[in-house]
């Protein structure tokens, strides 16, 4: 059975559909076998695989919507083992819509659960906001991976999707849990960024990631090309930090299959953020 991670922060610009694209796309390099989500209306993890969001047709929108299956609106991308389900400009108007509908924290998980036998991991991108489309992937997920910005404000806001987390937990599903928290956009030159990290660390202890990934020009340039970082430049810094941050999920969740080649063991494991 695979794994459903969510990804999510309510605060943007932390590095949430960077993660997600990025993620996805080095768990595929390891040979698992990957379904992307793209539950955000500004369809950036769609664009980020080399999808045109303006000609899908059919995407999430319609699964949650439209009582329409899932696996209908699966799409191949040209990178390995990665599938990805888009997000559509219509999705904007789910929050509202799913107002209207009876069980809407559950939509997703009625549609997702026949495909949990098809992929080792299923991530979910989510919105910056903690409305109903996210409440809809938290309900249907096995656990969360939270990314933190290293900066000042770190920390602001995840009070309230611990509180969100917990509500999702007592009411919707019980077996939700915390997969970890990972430090994005990190200078370990600066004394602000090494504070946070630690900040961080005394709060969440071991749920939080080895790995940080640290701030690359790379990591920003590969969406403009609608392409992973590991298929962008597999020599950049970002990717020897998603593929540590890979190796980290795989070695969490399942034990990874011996003698399998990857890109991993062609750059080397030294992340020097980790350890």
């Amino acid at each position: 059975m695979g794994r459903i991670i969510a990804i999510v922060n309510q605060k943007g610009g932390v590095g949430k559909t960077t993660t997600a694209v990025n993620l996805s796309a080095c768990l595929g390099e390891f040979k698992q076998k990957v379904l992307l989500i793209d539950l955000d209306p500004q369809s950036n993890t769609t664009s980020g695989v080399g999808i045109d969001k303006y000609k899908v047709t059919e995407g999430i929108y319609k699964a949650i919507i439209g009582h329409h299956p899932l696996i209908g609106v699966i799409m191949h991308t040209e990178f390995k083992n990665l599938d990805v389900i888009p997000s559509t400009p219509d999705l904007a108007g789910a929050e509202v819509e799913l107002l209207e509908i009876e069980n809407r924290h559950n939509r997703l998980r009625e549609e997702i659960i026949p495909l949990k036998e098809k992929y080792d991991f299923i991530i979910i991108d989510c919105p910056p906001a903690l409305g109903q489309l996210t409440m809809n992937a938290l309900s249907a997920s096995d656990s969360v991976l939270v990314p933190i910005q290293c900066d000042y404000y770190a920390l602001e806001g995840l009070i309230q999707l611990m509180k969100t987390i917990e509500l999702v937990q007592r009411q919707m599903n019980t077996a939700l849990e915390i997969e970890g928290m990972v430090m994005t956009m990190g200078d370990l030159r600066t004394n602000l960024a090494r504070q946070v990290i630690e900040d961080v660390k005394n709060h969440f202890g071991d749920k939080m990631f080895k790995t940080v990934i640290l701030r690359n020009i790379t990591l920003s340039e590969a969406p403009g090309f609608g392409k992973p970082i590991i298929y962008y430049d597999i020599n950049s810094q970002g990717s020897k930090d998603y593929l540590s941050l890979a190796r980290e999920v795989i070695t969490k969740n399942k034990e990874t299959e011996s003698g399998k080649e990857s890109a991993w063991e062609r750059v080397g494991s030294d992340n020097p953020a980790s350890g």
